[in-house]
């Protein structure tokens, strides 16, 4: 075994969360332009009220957004937008 085959991965849950949380918004995102609605208006609706009713049923996007903690949402869009300042 050479020994580049023997390096173990290490995988931070931080990025398996973050790179959950981007993918889900994405896909929210979509479902929720191809529904004519306003992505960023749902988004801030559901993120402060709680209430999936904001977001489609479309594609499966509220299942989805539903299946992530509200505050982990948020604590990923802070920590990307405060690494770019």
């Amino acid at each position: 075994m050479s020994e580049e085959e023997e390096k173990t991965s290490l995988y931070s849950l931080d990025d398996f969360e973050e790179t959950l949380v981007k993918t889900t918004l994405k896909e929210v995102c979509i479902a929720l332009k191809e529904k004519g609605y306003n992505e960023i208006n749902q988004l801030v609706g559901y993120i402060m009220s709680g209430d999936p009713g904001y977001i489609s049923s479309h594609n499966d996007a509220r299942e989805k957004i539903s299946s992530i903690e509200r505050s982990t949402i948020i604590e990923v869009l802070l920590r990307n937008y405060i690494n770019k300042l």
